[in-house]
């Protein structure tokens, strides 16, 4: 690279459309997703996304262009995005270029990787279904998470998306001896800055990396800060050999960036107004997720539908690379059930016998059943009320009832403002409780009893210590 003569190094602006920058070369152009620099102390980063002749490329730049203008010097850094990697990430944030932006020096990093990685291939991956458990019942029983998989999380503001994830990653840290990647896509600072506070007081900073790229950036920078973080997240899958839980929020707003920068750069819109590569974009990020035959990356992602319509392209795409999908349910929040998991329209395609076994099936199939017949139940008992109801009924609402309180469960994360001590629950526990809820071994012990509990043994302690 250094025998390069200068020459062939620089180019000059041409034309500048937003975000959009045509660059003149004199002979020999950059390669595709080359890193420019131009401006005032090189300030100004473009990436180059396609040659349009043997002299000219066109590029995104990654930061804000004004001052910008034709005839400007631009300088070939011969190289891609660069992300930095290795343990001294731990516990930092920073931005899609590799900057700290928590105010401290910058961390002493071991080395820089490119930002473009191709996903592991097929003779790497394992093939085998494992589920990650996370240590919350609902989750673990109703719809098991796959190691190695993507997890859709949807929920609007307000009803614990945020306390939900801190709580995975304390769990991670803390179970699997894992590490945890935040990626902010289209964050606003507001969020970051809350979401960052929540993980100080919550102690689980010192296993996680944060990165960002905020809402008011360029649509470039938004469009790489996945991939940005994923090559963070590929160093402790594939040099450490370790478990990375990688939370992604939001991934709509990626495919959003992508729509930007397919727009300026004038390729004709799909259905809907999307990109006509969007399919491409999104499985380029996704596929790089994935269980080797050393470490996994699990992913959970919080996941926009456009106006509810899950026959959006965003949606569909996006669906289609999910193996679970966790719903959160603002009435449920607001009844005091939390994590305020929707577990009826909530799923998993774990959830078959072949992966979690004939015994774990049945009692979350169990489980469905109950909470759905209640469900149906619940007009009838506000017109005419309970005891109207058949005895069988009754039987039926009263499971329900009590398997609703069992899954609840406090969190180590809200810990210092609920009072309540957090509990991790095996798998093992949470079936043996959900299973001896519905055989009716519970049915003279009050609901309370149930509500907010561990281990299902806590009910019988609680009661003999007089709360019965």
């Amino acid at each position: 690279m250094d025998s390069v003569p200068a020459y062939m190094q620089c180019g000059s602006v041409v034309s500048v459309r937003g975000g959009i920058v045509d660059v003149r070369f004199g002979s020999r152009v950059p390669l595709i997703h080359s890193l420019l620099r131009t401006g005032k102390h090189e300030s100004i980063v473009i990436e180059v996304l396609s040659q349009l002749d043997e002299h000219s490329v066109r590029g995104i730049a990654l930061t804000p262009t004004q001052g910008l203008a034709r005839g400007m010097p631009v300088r070939d850094t011969h190289g891609p995005l660069m992300v930095p990697v290795g343990h001294a990430t731990l516990s930092r944030m920073f931005d899609v270029f590799g900057n700290a932006i928590d105010r401290q020096a910058p961390p002493d990093v071991v080395q820089w990787r490119s930002a473009h990685q191709a996903p592991p291939p097929l003779a790497n991956r394992s093939a085998k279904a494992e589920i990650f458990e996370t240590g919350i019942k609902v989750i673990d029983v109703l719809m098991p998470l796959e190691r190695g998989g993507k997890t859709g999380l949807l929920g609007g503001a307000g009803v614990g998306k945020t306390i939900l994830l801190t709580e995975m990653i304390h769990n991670v840290a803390g179970e699997h001896q894992g590490v945890s990647i935040f990626c902010g896509i289209g964050e606003r600072c507001r969020e970051g800055e809350e979401l960052y506070r929540d993980v100080v007081n919550a102690g689980v900073l010192q296993n996680m990396v944060m990165v960002f790229g905020q809402m008011n950036e360029p649509p470039g920078a938004r469009f790489r800060v996945g991939h940005a973080a994923l090559t963070m997240a590929e160093y402790f899958r594939d040099d450490e050999h370790r478990d990375v839980l990688l939370l992604v929020d939001n991934i709509y707003r990626f495919i959003q960036a992508g729509m930007e920068v397919s727009g300026l750069m004038g390729q004709m819109p799909s259905r809907l107004g999307y990109q006509p590569t969007m399919s491409t974009e999104l499985a380029q990020l996704e596929e790089r997720i994935a269980s080797t035959d050393t470490g996994a990356i699990t992913s959970i992602q919080a996941v926009y539908v456009p106006a509810d319509d899950f026959t959006d392209p965003a949606a569909v795409h996006t669906f289609s690379h999910l193996s679970a999908s966790i719903v959160l349910s603002r009435k449920r929040a607001s009844e005091g059930f939390y994590p305020a998991i929707d577990p009826l329209r909530s799923s998993s395609k774990m959830a078959t016998p072949g992966v979690i076994g004939r015994r774990h099936y049945d009692i979350a199939q169990a489980i469905r059943r109950t909470l759905a017949q209640y469900a149906e139940l619940k007009d009838i008992i506000a017109m005419l009320g309970l005891e109207q109801l058949p005895p069988e009924d009754r039987n039926v609402v009263a499971r329900a009832r009590r398997l609703e309180r069992f899954l609840t469960q406090p969190f180590f994360t809200t810990e210092h403002f609920t009072g309540i001590k957090g509990k991790l629950v095996s798998l093992k526990d949470a079936l043996e409780g959900c299973e001896r809820i519905l055989g009716d071994e519970f049915q003279d012990f009050p609901e309370r009893a149930l509500y907010m509990i561990g281990r299902i043994d806590e009910v019988k302690n609680e009661n003999k210590a007089g709360l019965r």
